[in-house]
């Protein structure tokens, strides 16, 4: 007689956590530290256009490219063109070089790339969440390296650091 009881006790008590877990995920869905809401379905993320006084000419594709990549890879969300339910639009405003690391005589032993971003976000069943920010992140190279021969290199390297910053401030509330 005790073991039916713990029998029966033991299956209510699953069969509650297993409801407690359906209507969790009512409310928020996560996954890798995202939290988007259970109805959102889609996202767009509009080309990020280079506006910065120097540009580079892979820099807009790959910042467009990266932020599309890690929405695809970390969320369940359908990418549509433009109107998603999470929606992403914004420019380069940055991208400048300039002495890092001065040794004797005034001379630049390293270079800093910088690069920097306005990204508007809008989260259509969230409103709270929306922001305009921009982001910033660089990158040391260097001095003895043309620009043009450690772009290659360094903007996939800052574009990675932008992309986990804005991905963190729109779906992990890390504002």
């Amino acid at each position: 007689m005790n073991f039916r009881k713990l029998h029966i006790f033991s299956l209510a008590l699953w069969l509650g956590v297993i409801m407690c877990g359906l209507i969790g995920c009512r409310i928020s869905y996560s996954f890798s530290g995202a939290s988007i809401p259970v109805e959102a379905k889609t996202v767009s993320i509009a080309y990020f256009p280079n506006n910065a006084p120097l540009v580079a000419p892979i820099l807009s594709s790959t910042m467009t490219d990266a932020l599309q990549d890690r929405f695809m890879r970390q969320t369940r969300l359908t990418q549509v063109p433009e109107n998603g339910d999470l929606s992403f639009e914004g420019e380069i405003i940055g991208y400048s070089s300039q002495p890092a690391a001065i040794v004797a005589d005034e001379y630049a032993a390293k270079n800093r790339l910088t690069i920097t971003v306005k990204v508007r976000f809008t989260n259509r069943f969230r409103p709270a969440d929306n922001f305009e920010k921009t982001f910033s992140q660089f990158q040391e190279y260097d001095s003895n390296i043309l620009l043009q021969e450690a772009e290659s290199t360094l903007i996939p390297e800052i574009v990675d650091m932008l992309v986990e910053d804005i991905f963190n401030a729109a779906v992990s509330q890390w504002k």
